[in-house]
């Protein structure tokens, strides 16, 4: 358990009814009668969650100079919140690694966010109590087939790269390394990479877990206030899906 460690939403949220995604990054949202600029701090693809007339949930900017005056977070999907904010998961793992409430990780005294190492800039770097790094980096999942969450939804040569240098690092042996993927909804019960939207990926993502690299992979509990981590669930990469059908 993750001793209910939430991140709270800064402003109440504004409901409005998604109309189309004009690029990656903006949406256009109806609201009182008139058509809204969002910014989308999501690059996925989304094209499951963001079907027109769908409830979105936005926060007002605090930013005068800021070209949206709002930024995308929630959209309603049969039944639940999905949270479509890529910032959040980092904030409230951050949270959890500073009160060690992850057990998976519960002996690791969190050191720094953003951290540099090797080519790449890692999102935690945590230190257990011999000195031993450990590399954290956190994936955010918003797609789901059934109860199987997957990841990821587009193609991610930065996501490939990155889970190659992590078995690289596994491999030599002075660090620790670890992939966490948040999954922002509470509707799966495990998580697999999503080989049929990007393979390299699903291939990188297994030869890390044989290079020695820590998979872990955990529910959120969506509300209109804020995102909380709720349960462990199992990583089963597709050929151990395979093996296992």
């Amino acid at each position: 358990m993750s001793r209910n460690i939430s991140e709270a939403f800064p402003q109440k949220l504004v409901k409005m009814v998604f109309i189309e995604r004009p690029n990656r990054f903006i949406l256009h949202c109806l609201y009182k009668g008139s058509m809204e600029v969002v910014h989308l701090a999501d690059p996925g693809r989304l094209k499951e969650l963001l079907l027109k007339d769908t409830a979105v949930y936005v926060l007002p900017s605090t930013n005068p100079n800021r070209k949206t005056k709002w930024t995308a977070v929630l959209v309603e999907h049969e039944g639940i919140f999905v949270s479509i904010n890529t910032t959040y998961p980092n904030k409230l793992i951050e949270r959890v690694l500073k009160s060690f409430a992850l057990p998976e990780l519960a002996s690791y005294e969190w050191k720094k966010s953003e951290f540099v190492y090797g080519h790449s800039r890692w999102d935690f770097m945590l230190e257990d109590e011999t000195g031993k790094g450990l590399l954290l980096e956190v994936k955010s999942v918003t797609l789901a087939h059934g109860r199987l969450g997957m990841f990821p939804d587009a193609v991610t040569a930065r996501g490939a790269k990155h889970v190659q240098e992590l078995a690289g690092i596994a491999k030599q042996g002075e660090w620790q390394t670890a992939i966490l993927f948040v999954v922002q909804r509470e509707d799966v019960d495990m998580v697999t990479s999503a080989a049929h939207i990007d393979p390299f990926f699903a291939q990188c993502l297994e030869q890390a877990e044989e290079a020695g690299v820590k998979l872990m992979a955990y529910t959120c509990d969506m509300s209109l206030e804020g995102i909380q981590l709720s349960r462990p669930i199992p990583v089963q990469l597709n050929k151990k899906l395979l093996d296992n059908s």
